[in-house]
């Protein structure tokens, strides 16, 4: 059965050399007949061409133009990215995480025991980072210490970034800048412009509210920006904010945001220079979007809101979540498909679904196998639930869920700039060559699924990268036990 299905797809994946066959049948048919008449029957045709009719001439035309904007759209490059690594000052153990919650006297010992509980299945080990504000006892809160906690966050990645790429800050045209709940006056996107002292004339673009798929929703903005700016650079960031989200209340759906999300951040440069082609490690290749909020359940999944009592704000997230996330991972996917899989695996996929639904067969649809589209995979690590739905529903092994597990275990769930966490430790491990391809998911409120598809431009090789892998590298990938008990 292997050997067949290996056959199947070496022909389907050749088609070329049904085509070459047939350009052979009809040069030997065109050599038995006469060179005049080919040039009548072609005189002909050229004759009709040209007596369309006027509605076919508006398609024709149509067609022209579309094939006219594809053949001269401006490829989008991302030159380099840093992902933020928080001082070590900033670390927080599971049991550390009890203590500050323990000795802020928030919380019953009911709501106590829930968040030990999660803590023990939330596949994090030891060695996330909260905000500096939280880490003391009382909690340091409000606008000024999420400012400063933005602020560092940001400023640290784009330094970073900064840092491994030449570049005039006089030509970056487009910035966009995302974060999910803390959104002040002025707008941090314009702390960014005041900071680095960006021109006066940048395209400059302040995402809040968009959740954990806010990552790829910037990447994507950023691009169909560039595909009307000329010889331009676009700066995208991406950040949350802890300190915001912190619930200090006792309703269990609120107290689970809490216990997940941990400090992060990202900053990416993207370029539709040709030249810069040379210079940077990917090439943009596809990006999909997906909204579920027309779906009131999926709408309601993630909101913020106050608690029961009316007393406190936190982020409550639905029983329904799982299944939410799910539905909407599905449509992002079948959209994707056509997109990035071979012929073979759309024809067995959409045969299996005729079969089923038209013939009323009893047989299971086809999964198609993504790993013959897709070399590396960097899946929002919003917890072991939806990775371990990932991994079976997409057939995927150990090896291709790795990124995501090992940044979910060292650095929490860091919300939109998971998936650049991910990259950097495949990276860091060596294992991206050029001709590679990339796929990044995220998903979250709204509720949200977004796809980017990256092509490797070169080798990259782990010696001489800076990312918040290099230093750590050797010690993952780590077993991580479904429960992590702790005292």
């Amino acid at each position: 059965m292997i050997r067949v299905k290996h056959a199947y797809h070496y022909l389907t994946a050749n088609m070329y050399l049904l085509l070459i066959l047939l350009v052979a049948i009809f040069y030997l048919h065109c050599s038995f007949v006469n060179k005049k008449d080919l040039w009548t029957l072609y005189v002909m045709q050229l004759n009709n061409i040209l007596k369309l009719h006027p509605v076919e001439t508006i398609l024709l035309s149509c067609f022209l133009v579309m094939f006219h904007f594809k053949l001269h759209a401006r490829n989008v490059y991302l030159v380099n990215y840093a992902s933020y690594k928080p001082d070590a000052s900033l670390m927080c153990s599971k049991q550390q995480f009890m203590h500050l919650s323990r000795s802020s006297g928030a919380f019953n010992e009911e709501s106590l025991a829930f968040q030990k509980k999660v803590l023990e299945r939330s596949g994090i080990g030891e060695k996330s980072y909260l905000p500096e504000g939280l880490l003391t006892v009382p909690a340091k809160e409000g606008l000024s210490e999420a400012r400063k906690e933005a602020e560092n966050v940001m400023f640290g990645a784009v330094d970073e970034l900064f840092s491994k790429v030449r570049l005039k800050v006089n030509d970056i045209g487009i910035l966009v800048l995302n974060c999910s709940i803390f959104s002040p006056t002025p707008s941090l996107s314009s702390a960014i412009v005041n900071r680095y002292k960006l021109r006066s004339n940048i395209l400059s673009y302040n995402l809040g509210g968009m959740g954990c798929s806010a990552g790829m929703i910037s990447i994507d903005l950023a691009k169909r920006l560039l595909q009307v700016q000329p010889n331009c650079y676009a700066l995208v960031i991406n950040v949350e904010c802890g300190n915001e989200n912190w619930y200090r209340g006792n309703d269990r759906s609120m107290l689970i945001s809490n216990c997940i999300f941990r400090v992060g951040g990202a900053a990416i440069l993207l370029s539709n220079r040709s030249i810069d082609r040379f210079y940077s490690k990917y090439q943009l290749i596809h990006t999909v979007r997906t909204h579920k909020g027309a779906d009131d359940l999926a709408y309601n999944s993630v909101s913020q809101q106050e608690d029961d009592d009316k007393s406190l704000v936190g982020i409550k997230l639905s029983k329904e979540l799982v299944a939410v996330a799910g539905d909407a991972i599905k449509t992002n996917i079948t959209e994707l498909g056509p997109l990035v899989l071979p012929f073979s695996e759309q024809f067995l996929f959409l045969a299996t679904k005729l079969a089923k639904k038209i013939f009323k067969m009893k047989i299971a649809v086809y999964v198609p196998d993504f790993k013959l589209a897709i070399e590396h995979f960097c899946i929002h690590a919003g917890g072991p639930a939806v990775l371990d739905a990932m991994e079976k529903n997409l057939q995927m092994t150990e090896w291709h869920m790795e990124p995501s597990r090992m940044s979910l275990y060292r650095f929490g769930n860091t919300s939109s700039c998971s998936i650049w966490y991910e990259l950097a430790y495949a990276e860091a491990k060596g294992r991206i060559r050029r001709g590679d391809r990339v796929w990044q998911i995220a998903f979250g409120s709204g509720f949200k699924c977004s796809s980017s598809v990256w092509r490797a431009l070169t080798d990259v090789d782990p010696i001489g990268e800076e990312n918040p892998w290099m230093d750590e590298i050797n010690d993952f990938p780590v077993i991580v036990p479904k429960v992590q008990v702790f005292e």
